[in-house]
């Protein structure tokens, strides 16, 4: 039987009998490629031949059984995982080139291994003599991981098959190809089929399977979001080229929570975890510059300070400059807004730039005090206090609302040394006095920068 031809776009997925230039479905141009695919009939997999046929059981008759986890015995990784790995989950992790992905896999793999058995890590990037120069570099000489340099699929479930490993790595999804299609390695359907014969396998097998991913230039995984939606977590590792530190992130995690991170720091012997995050953005703060600020940002169950500066600066263009690095833009506009409006500051001649210190990203509002004060100290030239925290999010009427979790964010102000703290009254009212620290509660931003710049 002829095989069939169509036309798949590489960053959506969506498919055409003919090419087009856009692509109906995402907007992108010049994304339509022709893929052949196999005549019908021939069946699928390779990872099915390796397990029983599934048969259909009743609810009432399965057996709960408490979440076997793994631990990977790195407190950063197994935190963001959700505690651990779980036997038989699939894991997707992104990343830019170059930003630790492998180096992270190669140091948790061996101690995956438990009762002597054995992990693989299947390379179709690299070849096994440059992973061990890579792996005597990071101080890895386990004798349990065995490393295989594939790119069929095939190939490798046969070897999976015979090894029998606790856990297994494929890096990248990119370069492998099954035989069961015949378009080009890292294509839309050979991306998809390789990831769902992987999925099969770890779920038939119990074996946790890490897979990482290329990243596009806008920071996505390269693919179709189908390839997201297949796994059952997707890790995003992070981080400036500028700094040292690695923020792994998990926006997607079916045994755990998503808002909890990771932090590392990236040195000669590989990535070694942070255990206090708030102490490595803190540690180059100046005590005395204007436009600085400490905020609080709750990323999962753990609250980091970190510092957060305002460069406001006269304007040469008609339209003044608004910039923003780790903060959303728009949000930055909206509050430069309420201060012209309801404090009578003038900023339409004023360029503004913030920043977030070290690379961090911060979506949540408690911040949205910090950046006022810090703003309002540059436009000023009035330094603020170094020992001072600055919590809340501010309304569009000036009102300061409260927050989420303040007691928490507050002691950990407290063990970092900070003498004072300004938070919404509301906050302040349901707080009981937490030693070491003075807690000043306010309503409105007027009253907040009366504290801040006195």
């Amino acid at each position: 039987m002829k095989a069939k031809t169509s036309f798949s776009c590489q960053a959506c997925g969506h498919q055409s009998p003919r090419w087009l230039g856009r692509c109906p479905d995402c907007g992108g141009w010049n994304t339509m490629k022709e893929e052949r695919q196999a005549p019908t009939g021939k069946g699928r997999p390779a990872a099915m031949k390796m397990a029983q046929q599934a048969k259909a059981t009743p609810i009432a008759e399965i057996e709960v059984v408490g979440e076997d986890r793994r631990l990977t015995q790195i407190g950063e990784f197994d935190r963001v995982l959700g505690g651990g790995v779980i036997p038989g989950s699939v894991i997707l992790i992104g990343g830019d080139p170059g930003i630790g992905k492998t180096t992270l896999l190669l140091q948790a793999l061996p101690r995956l291994s438990s009762k002597k058995e054995p992990v693989l890590y299947v390379s179709g990037e690299e070849s096994p003599r440059q992973i061990k120069m890579r792996g005597q570099r990071l101080g890895i000489e386990h004798p349990n991981l065995l490393i295989l340099a594939e790119t069929s699929l095939e190939q490798i479930l046969k070897a999976a098959q015979e090894i029998q490993p606790a856990a297994m790595v494929v890096d990248s999804i990119q370069t492998v190809y099954t035989e069961q299609i015949t378009s080009a390695p890292g294509s839309i359907s050979q991306v998809q089929e390789v990831a769902g014969q992987l999925m099969w396998y770890a779920k038939r097998s119990s074996v946790p399977v890490f897979i990482i991913g290329h990243v596009t230039k806008e920071g996505a995984i390269a693919g179709p979001r189908l390839l997201e939606h297949i796994v059952d977590t997707v890790l995003y590792f992070e981080g400036d080229k500028g700094h040292s530190f690695r923020i792994l992130r998990a926006v997607k995690n079916r045994f755990g929570s998503t808002n909890e991170i990771g932090v590392f720091e990236m040195k000669d012997s590989g990535l070694e975890e942070v255990s206090n995050p708030s102490e490595l953005f803190l540690a180059e703060r100046s005590q005395r510059t204007t436009g600085s600020v400490v905020v609080s940002s709750l990323e999962g169950s753990r609250p980091i300070l970190v510092e957060l500066q305002a460069l406001v600066s006269s304007t040469s263009y008609a339209m003044p400059k608004r910039m923003a690095n780790g903060v959303e833009q728009n949000r930055v506009s909206l509050l430069l807004a309420v201060m012209e409006k309801r404090l009578g500051m003038h900023l339409s001649g004023q360029d503004v730039y913030v920043n977030v210190v070290g690379g961090m990203h911060i979506d949540e509002p408690a911040i949205d005090l910090g950046i006022v004060a810090a703003v309002t100290s540059s436009l000023r030239e009035v330094p603020i206090e170094p020992g001072l925290l600055v919590l809340g999010e501010v309304g569009l009427g000036g009102e300061v609302r409260a927050i989420s979790q303040a007691e928490m964010r507050i002691r950990e102000a407290a063990k970092m040394g900070f003498k004072r703290c300004l938070l919404p009254e509301r906050n302040l009212a349901k707080l009981d006095p937490i030693d070491g620290i003075e807690l000043v509660g306010i309503r409105e931003v007027g009253e907040a920068l009366d504290v801040v710049l006195a």
